[in-house]
């Protein structure tokens, strides 16, 4: 954790259907985070929290990065997400050019060689903010992120002690940061939930397959399904969220 905690300022507190909701923008130094936390109401103290990490052209508001939260907050769960690099509230359009959004996380991936640490460092800042919270102070942290919630977020997880469980996947040994990846791969050592579109066009099998492989983890398990990359199942879904409650919920085994 940072000598010093991140400043988070909270914009606003609503309540409805069983989840709390507080939008927040996290300030470290001359960044500032956007992000949304979901709890349960009435939430008590050490209740396990998800760090959620959304795709290339996505942002914190996906509905898929919504449906999943819910899930989780509707098992006992809190469930937080922030925009990516150039995404969502980063961006003057606030995200609703996908496509250009998309491609301009593609040059920054390419060109850029600070984006991972600082997206690494932003995720650090949240979580320590976070767990600042009475309700969320002395609980489980888990990460799910795919597609770029891999390529962002593997690093993260290798670098972050406090996560006990992640869920990746859609990603191989490829692309422009490959050398981060492979050197990250094997310093991630918690169990890991590790997904796969079997006929994905951005990231063959074979290179999601050693990528696979190269996690240092020794507990371990992929789940493959048929389709391209965007094609991701509800089946996908259900399962992080099995996952991840099982290793995360009070009274699991670490």
């Amino acid at each position: 954790m940072a000598d010093t905690l991140p400043a988070v300022r909270w914009l606003d507190d609503r309540s409805g259907d069983g989840i709390r909701e507080r939008r927040f923008e996290l300030v470290r130094g001359s960044r500032t985070v956007p992000g949304v936390l979901w709890t349960p109401v009435g939430a008590g103290p050490a209740t396990p929290l998800v760090l959620l990490g959304h795709g290339a052209s996505g942002h914190k508001g996906a509905d898929y990065v919504i449906d999943l939260a819910k899930r989780l907050v509707g098992q006992g769960l809190a469930a937080a997400a922030i925009d990516g690099p150039v995404h969502g509230d980063r961006r003057l359009d606030g995200g609703e050019n996908a496509q250009l959004a998309f491609l301009e996380f593609c040059q920054a991936w390419s060109s850029d060689p600070s984006m991972t640490d600082e997206m690494v460092g932003d995720w650090s800042g949240v979580l320590d903010g976070l767990v600042a919270l009475d309700e969320l102070r002395g609980g489980r942290v888990g990460w799910w992120g795919v597609s770029m919630g891999t390529i962002i977020g593997l690093p993260f997880v290798a670098a972050e002690p406090r996560i006990d469980a992640a869920v990746l996947g859609l990603m191989g040994l490829t692309g422009p940061t490959r050398d981060r990846i492979v050197e990250d791969a094997p310093r991630v050592e918690c169990p890991v939930l590790f997904l796969i579109q079997w006929d994905d066009e951005l990231f063959a099998r074979e290179w999601a397959l050693g990528l696979f492989d190269a996690i240092g983890s020794p507990d371990k398990r992929l789940h493959a399904h048929p389709g391209r990359h965007g094609d991701l199942p509800p089946e996908a879904f259900r399962s992080s969220a099995s996952f991840l409650v099982g290793r995360l919920a009070p009274g699991a085994p670490r």
